[in-house]
């Protein structure tokens, strides 16, 4: 199945539930419009996935992967039928390229797969392309820059098979950091001059991988990815206190452990943490004209992990704070609260897919 051209650059779609498929577990969000001009939170849930059904992205047990689609749909109740769904970065393969603005749109088809196989080291009838028209070429006024997008078909008919399954219709297919990007972006209006002239860092800190995306007023100047992540944290609570993975997954973020746990794990990968982000930020001051960030936001499961915004903070004199993708949203009355300030960083991907609704 080919991607239409709403799908990964995420123009108005209908509306939908955001399901964020990661190696671990699968997370769904869905939004409505709010009463005032915000969102609504309808619901929120995840359920963790058998262990090799998801690895590196990749569906390895369709059947695991959709049994596991039909448990979080059943626990929260959604009963939306239109799915957005997400390519990791690593499985898509983008590019900017500049056209001739005169271009008829069967024209500007033509020509952006033309250019495409130049990018993309597949046979074109292997993969699922897609374009969008960003603009007026920078250089000059009757060229247009488009972004182009692909991956291999296989691995977006594997998404969409696991929700045919379950009665489900994939309606958008998106990037993993596009979805970031989408959640991240409306938390920045919600700042003081709507964040105007200010450089926002997120650092994302998944399972395995940290993605790092740094903004200025609404624009990506800065992106990257590092293979660091909280599972091996995960793994030593596991190995060290013969914990089953979901009860060391829960117990991370509260710290609820032996006296040991503190001295002996948390403080050396809190200062992993820590080194790898001022890292991060020395690397975009040395690869980049910028010399200031203003502002660090953690995402992800990990941030929530005690300790970790002090240390970062410390560590590169930056203010640093944990950021909800839900922040200033109604909350719908099934909606715990309190359970959402700690679930909540976790949740930047599906909430930026559930946006997608709203164009």
């Amino acid at each position: 199945m080919a991607l239409d051209l709403a799908s990964l650059l995420g123009r108005k779609n209908p509306p939908l539930i955001g399901l964020d498929i990661s190696s671990f577990d699968i997370k769904l969000v869905e939004l409505s419009a709010g009463s005032s001009k915000d969102y609504r939170l309808e619901r929120y849930a995840s359920e963790p996935l058998p262990k090799g059904a998801v690895v590196d992205g990749n569906i390895e047990n369709i059947e695991q992967v959709s049994e596991t689609v039909r448990k979080i749909i059943k626990k929260s109740g959604a009963s939306a039928k239109n799915v957005a769904l997400a390519m990791p970065a690593s499985s898509v393969i983008t590019k900017k390229i500049i056209l001739a603005g005169n271009l008829s749109e069967q024209a500007l088809e033509v020509q952006v797969e033309s250019e495409a196989s130049q990018y993309i080291p597949f046979a074109m009838d292997e993969v699922s392309l897609d374009f969008c028209v960003i603009g007026p070429a920078a250089n000059s006024e009757e060229d247009v820059e488009v972004m182009l997008a692909a991956s291999r078909k296989e691995k977006i008919e594997d998404r969409i098979a696991v929700l045919e399954t379950v009665g489900l219709q994939a309606k958008v297919m998106d990037i993993e950091s596009y979805a970031v990007r989408a959640a991240i972006s409306r938390v920045i209006e919600l700042q003081p001059n709507s964040g105007h002239d200010q450089i926002f860092a997120m650092f994302q800190i998944g399972a395995k991988r940290t993605y790092i995306s740094i903004l200025l007023n609404d624009e990506v100047i800065y992106e990257r990815e590092q293979q660091f992540g909280g599972s091996q944290l995960t793994q030593d609570i596991v190995r060290n206190y013969g914990m089953a993975q979901e009860e060391a997954e829960a117990k991370k973020k509260t710290g609820d452990l032996p006296d040991s746990y503190e001295m002996e794990l948390l403080e050396p990968f809190l200062e992993s943490a820590a080194l790898e982000v001022t890292r991060a930020i020395q690397f975009f001051f040395t690869s980049t004209p910028y010399t200031r960030v203003d502002q660090i936001f953690l995402t992800g499961g990990c941030a929530v992990i005690p300790g970790l915004v002090d240390i970062i903070a410390e560590r590169t004199k930056i203010s640093t704070a944990v950021v909800s993708p839900f922040k200033g949203m109604e909350l719908a009355s099934g909606v715990n609260e309190k359970a959402l300030r700690s679930d909540a960083p976790a949740y930047m991907v599906a909430c930026g897919l559930a946006l997608r609704r709203f164009g």
